[in-house]
């Protein structure tokens, strides 16, 4: 049967998956040091919950079994398109047994009805955190979001320079309205398209689509244009001469938010207050994150979220909260595709026990066994071939030492580095790896492999 790809639908070769769990087990050590927990919903959900926020109808996949009535008990579902919604509803199931605040982090796959091109994919691995409470949310919980996300980022030091861009819908909501916009969820629908349509395209959009004067639009779009690394946003706002109580709130949260990540800017991470930045789904309604790798922005936002205060709710109480999706598999492919980025081996091993021969393979599989017992992984040659072919496996493996019992009793274990070609005598009971030979490591292009000669 030939073997076909199915567009947008990514896999990952032993290396490369090899790095894609070392960011993962990079980013859930910076999580749980932090508290939060891990959690995994469902893969399917009701139409009419993934449907309820948000313009997203044309992205969901539908669930129906074949040959399946259609109104069967499994009509109406699809799969995921994120992690909130599944995470609201998951709030609301289990409320009376978890202990708000909540602190939870997601790590799953998610799909989505995409145009498959790169950095967009049908299907993908999306990591989220949240902190969600009852009623009330304190506002230090998104400083504290953006800070984990952005620690948990700069530890992977493989990543180009990225932007991690902060905004807050307050302000940009409240500036629409003092400025006296008669649809102001409309301008921001606009507004956040700004990254991809010239802003004389947008000012043309505001004025017919939205209703705004010529001179409201121009103010709108010069609103967009500010940036900056500090709280000078806050003056530049003000200059533009509009007033309003809710833009008042909105400046006062989003310099918090840039005056509490100040210390995570280095030469690697760059924190901006960007008022571009509005996020296209409707349940957000406070502070907003995106994130961009400098150099890579036709991938858009690889990290993105913002407060959310109405998105969980029922009869009985309101679960305000904050959180922060990295689309994983979007900023992993291609990196891995253009930049070099690989794993040091493509195995886990970092022995291979050798075979005298076929009898002998007891034996083998005890020193194997000796060293796995003390955290070496170790496999047994697949055959009892010349010592040199069989050092010609681990060479294709990419295993970096080849362990050689006695060929007759007396005789010591002996231990060959296959790249400097040492070999020494040595115990299985207590030799070990060099520290960084005993797992596979995330190597990015240019750098030299420890021990490679």
């Amino acid at each position: 049967m030939p073997v076909t790809s199915l567009s947008g639908f990514p896999e990952l070769l032993p290396g490369e998956r090899i790095v894609e769990q070392s960011v993962l087990d990079s980013l859930r050590r910076t999580f749980e040091l932090h508290g939060f927990a891990s959690i995994e919903t469902r893969a399917a959900e009701p139409m009419d919950q993934l449907l309820r926020k948000g313009e997203i109808d044309k992205e969901v996949y539908v669930l129906r079994r074949l040959q399946a009535e259609e109104d069967g008990d499994d009509a109406g579902l699809g799969l995921h398109f994120d992690l909130t919604v599944p995470f609201a509803r998951y709030v609301l199931d289990n409320a009376g047994q978890l202990e708000f605040p909540f602190r939870r982090y997601q790590i799953q796959k998610v799909w989505r009805g995409e145009r498959p091109q790169e950095g967009r994919y049908r299907e993908f691995t999306q990591v989220d955190i949240d902190v969600v409470a009852r009623d009330t949310l304190a506002f230090h919980h998104d400083v504290e979001i953006a800070r984990v996300m952005g620690e948990a980022l700069s530890a992977l030091d493989f990543l180009p320079p990225l932007r991690f861009q902060v905004n807050n819908r307050k302000l940009i909501e409240g500036f629409y309205r003092g400025l006296g916009a008669p649809d102001a969820a409309g301008v921001m629908r606009t507004i956040d398209k700004i990254d991809k349509i010239p802003p004389a395209a947008i000012r043309t959009m505001l004025v017919e689509d939205a209703g705004l004067s010529p001179d409201q639009a121009d103010q709108c779009v010069a609103l967009a244009g500010i940036r900056t690394t500090d709280t000078s946003f806050v003056e530049q706002v003000r200059a533009l001469g509009v007033e309003h109580d809710l833009l008042e709130v909105g400046l006062t949260e989003l310099a918090q938010v840039v005056d509490g990540c100040r210390d995570l800017a280095d030469g690697r991470v760059r924190v901006e207050a960007d008022l571009r930045i509005a996020r296209g789904l409707d349940y957000y309604t406070g502070t907003v994150f995106e994130t961009r790798l400098d150099g890579w922005d036709s991938l858009g936002s690889i990290c993105s979220g913002g407060r959310y205060d109405s998105l969980v709710t029922d009869a009985r109480a309101t679960y305000p909260g904050v959180g922060i999706s990295l689309g994983l598999t979007r900023l992993l492919v291609p990196l891995l595709a253009r930049t070099g980025l690989s794993a040091s081996r493509s195995v886990p091993s970092a022995v291979l026990v050798a075979l005298v021969d076929e009898p002998s393979r007891p034996s083998s599989n005890a020193v194997a066994q000796a060293l796995r017992a003390r955290g070496v992984a170790a496999e047994v040659a697949p055959a009892a071939q010349k010592y040199g072919r069989q050092i010609r496996v681990a060479e294709r493996r990419g295993i970096p030492f080849v362990w050689f019992p006695p060929s007759e009793p007396g005789r010591p274990h002996e231990v060959k580095d296959i790249r400097s070609g040492e070999q020494v005598e040595a115990d299985p009971a207590e030799w070990l790896p060099p520290e960084l030979d005993r797992a596979p490591r995330v190597v990015a292009a240019g750098d030299e492999v420890e021990g490679d000669t």
